[in-house]
């Protein structure tokens, strides 16, 4: 809000201040989108040390990644006092915002990998979803960064937002980590 305006803001202008931050989050998922299809894949992008291959990198990076997300849901519920009578530490705060960051940094790596080695696939469904998903995380973190800037949000916003990019982070972790684990069995 800018200095001289109320601080009551209609409902309706409430929802608007969302419209910035979903345009830019859905250019960032179209424009990942767009490249991942026209890029010619690679086959190799990323590998961590530690790991035998690019591919168990990314499934238990993915699998990291998803763990954090549980804790910025439990944290998240905590914050808003959906925990019953739980009287959340003082601490809970900063553990949502790290695990967030965490979580995010985690995922770097990973769509870079996806994106430049792999594209946007279409072959199975399990793939698709996969793909679309990816692409959908990206947008939807975005539109959840850049609001939490925006004051006079509804109430809504934040946990839509927030519950949008764990569904979709779920959804990568059973389309990559999930299927690889219960393919190809547990390795490093």
């Amino acid at each position: 809000m800018s200095p001289g305006e109320p601080l009551f803001v209609e409902p309706e202008r409430r929802a608007t201040l969302l419209l910035v931050p979903f345009l830019v989050g859905a250019a960032v998922a179209v424009v990942l989108g767009v490249y991942a299809n026209v890029h010619e894949p690679t086959g190799i992008a990323v590998n961590v040390a530690g790991f035998s291959g690019p591919l168990e990198a990314k499934v238990w990076m993915t699998s990291a990644a998803a763990l954090l997300a549980v804790v910025q849901v439990v944290s998240a519920l905590a914050m808003y006092g959906r925990l019953g009578r739980f009287e959340p530490p003082s601490w809970i705060g900063a553990l949502h915002r790290w695990s967030g960051r965490a979580a995010f940094l985690l995922t770097v790596p990973i769509a870079v990998h996806c994106l430049y080695a792999l594209g946007y696939q279409t072959a199975t469904p399990r793939v698709l979803v996969h793909s679309a998903a990816g692409t959908l995380f990206f947008g939807v973190f975005t539109v959840k960064m850049l609001g939490l800037r925006r004051d006079g949000l509804p109430g809504w916003a934040l946990p839509l937002l927030g519950g949008a990019a764990f569904t979709l982070l779920v959804a990568l972790w059973w389309t990559s980590s999930l299927w690889f684990f219960t393919t190809f069995g547990v390795r490093f």
